[in-house]
């Protein structure tokens, strides 16, 4: 029974990607539950019947006390006997029946699958943003919006069916109750009413955006708190503890600050709920007493009357409480929003076509990016790559050696100028095909918090266990690998390596990261100081089989050790943006110029430190 409702509606349904989604709630919210239309219209129609039985019970139960008050003991059964049968069918069958399919639909078709959706689906928009759009935001604050957003949305549909909707029927139900034993009964619930509205729409004009404000403030001291946590090496190494307290104490403090003014708005809300709620049941229950005495009014109408209005005072401040956590939760979505409905900014063209590479060439034309700034960057490159041809790239920090390697990849849209591979814009190629073309490896490896296997084949998923381990084996890995065990006792390839590979050594991360680009096998190579992190007999090592990698390949790579680019078949020397001087090693170090003084300044093979050449 439970899995019939709870796959009514399938989540991961296929579904038209919105490259730019709605920035207002509503539109936002209606796409994400188009699939569920039919099961919300269904879940409204239960609860609106769930609500007419409540009603329904509470006028029997009028009837009942007017039936016992005109009708003898001895009287009751004989003319009342199949009714009351009846009734006990009812209650014992029916209404948990209705009450049931209610539940059912709220609880196992609904919440699971709605939260469910809205995730997966704003996974899926974040991941196809640009390197560059996360490197703008948090990556805890970004995970924290994605993991809040949904369940938020799903509380608030819940709080629609399970309180708004049958709170709505029952009031409704409740005033024609009372009209139809005393019209005059009707006037102080509906003067309640109007109080009571007054009061909600009070509550839900600050609730919200007190809310959306809680809300910005729990992700900012989520993203601190992550930050530090990531770091944490770092914040140990320059014993930054305190410093690093007193950073996540301003934000957790905020945080607190706008969870009590949210809490205020509650606050005022029950003070003024128990003063509205003592004037309906004097109003109510008194007036029909009053009608009592004056013989408008029977008994039962006195009784279904008190517990009417005993009963709307039990629920009033759950009704509150259900729309100050829809409107509640409504804020929580929007500001998710923030981070799920911003435009995709870096697309492939409606006409781009798969990236046809035949040789490897690579021209690079006036290519000019600053990234919005106006300086900085590169500024009108230009130079080709033969195919097969083998370039270093030196250059001071900033000088735009990583800029050009994340245009080549197309982290960034390129703001002037062209690059080429093989004859083919790389703007007009689909982003996958161009970057299954090219192999990085970066000096920064970053491996994913799962087992060296995953983290290995992840340069070629289809791979064999023989060529996993060939590539491992290249890459001067398959050694350590055999003897590593993490925590849960799993070991060799199936151990998991930790967050961005921390149980791993440098040197250790960097060799997996070569595995993974070997296994690969692209045809266009970049190294971004691909051995920067290992020690000298291990480099010496690794060298030989990059070299055997960089074999027919097309090769960019970047270093600051000038020792291991030197066999290089050219050498480009990059200075505020613009290429100074192109050459062979021996004719750089000739011309006397820039790459000749970075050479004669190196300490154990690096760019000088004199001049504040750290690495990019």
């Amino acid at each position: 029974m439970f899995r019939f409702f709870e796959t009514l509606v399938d989540p991961y349904v296929s579904y038209a990607h919105e490259d730019t989604p709605p920035k207002r709630l509503w539109p936002f919210l209606r796409g994400y539950a188009r699939p569920f239309r039919g099961l919300f219209a269904l879940t409204g129609m239960m609860s609106i019947t769930v609500a007419a039985v409540e009603v329904g019970l509470i006028w029997y139960m009028g009837r009942i006390v007017d039936v016992l008050s005109a009708t003898g003991p001895e009287m009751v059964w004989e003319t009342y006997g199949l009714e009351l049968i009846l009734a006990a069918v009812f209650l014992l069958l029916l209404r948990p029946m209705i009450q049931a399919l209610d539940v059912l639909l709220l609880n196992n078709a609904i919440l699971p699958n709605f939260g469910t959706l809205i995730r997966w689906r704003a996974h899926r928009h974040v991941l196809r943003q640009s390197v560059g759009w996360f490197e703008n935001d948090f990556a805890g604050r970004i995970a924290n919006r994605i993991m809040q957003a949904p369940p938020a949305a799903g509380d608030a549909v819940f709080q629609v069916f399970d309180a708004l909707t049958f709170a709505v029927a029952y009031m409704i139900g409740a005033a024609i109750l009372l009209a139809d034993a005393d019209l005059r009964l009707a006037v102080p619930l509906v003067a309640w009413l109007v109080c009571y509205a007054a009061l909600v729409r009070w509550t839900i004009r600050r609730v919200g955006p007190a809310s959306q404000a809680s809300s910005d403030a729990r992700s900012m001291t989520t993203g601190r708190v992550v930050d530090s946590y990531s770091n944490i090496q770092s914040v140990k190494l320059f014993a930054h503890h305190d410093r690093e307290i007193a950073y996540a104490h301003e934000a957790i403090e905020t945080t607190r600050q706008t969870f009590a003014r949210e809490m205020r708005i509650f606050t005022v809300m029950d003070i003024t709920l128990t003063l509205l709620n003592g004037a309906l049941i004097v109003g109510v229950v008194g007036w029909a007493i009053g009608l009592w005495m004056h013989g408008a009014a029977s008994v039962g109408v006195v009784a279904a009357a008190t517990a009417l209005t005993l009963r709307l005072n039990a629920m009033t401040g759950w009704i509150m409480w259900a729309v100050s956590t829809f409107f509640r939760s409504l804020g929580v979505v929007k500001e998710g929003m923030e981070t799920i409905a911003q435009p995709i900014t870096l697309l492939d063209r409606p006409d781009a076509v798969p990236l046809r590479l035949t040789d490897g060439g690579i021209k690079v034309t006036s290519l000019s990016h600053h990234y919005g700034r106006g300086a900085g960057g590169l500024d009108q490159i230009d130079f080709t790559l033969r195919p097969g041809e083998k370039i270093g790239l030196v250059g001071r920090s900033g000088a735009g050696k990583s800029t050009l390697v994340k245009l080549l990849l197309r982290f960034y849209e390129a703001e002037g100028g062209r690059i080429e591979i093989d004859g083919q814009d790389i703007a007009g190629v689909t982003q996958d095909s161009l970057r299954a073309q090219i192999g990085m490896v970066s000096q920064e490896a970053s491996l994913m918090h799962r087992s060296v296997r995953d983290n290995i084949l992840y340069g070629r998923p289809d791979a064999s266990e023989a060529e996993m381990i060939a590539a491992a084996r290249k890459a001067e890995a398959h050694e350590f690998i055999l003897d590593l065990e993490d925590p849960q006792g799993r070991r060799g390839y199936d151990a998991h390596v930790g967050e961005r590979g921390v149980k791993l050594s440098g040197g250790q991360r960097q060799r997996v990261s070569l595995a993974r680009v070997i296994l690969k096998d692209a045809p266009i190579l970049v190294l971004d100081e691909a051995t920067s992190a290992l020690d000298s007999e291990v480099e010496a090592q690794i060298q030989a089989t990059l070299y055997d990698m960089m074999d027919g390949k097309t090769v960019i790579a970047i270093a600051h050790r000038l020792s291991t680019i030197a066999a290089m078949d050219r050498i480009l020397v990059l200075e505020d943006g613009r290429i100074a001087e192109v050459g062979a090693h021996d004719a750089l170090l000739a011309q006397g110029g820039l790459y000749a003084g970075f050479w004669a300044r190196q300490s154990g093979g690096f760019i000088g430190s004199d001049d504040n050449e750290a690495a990019e």
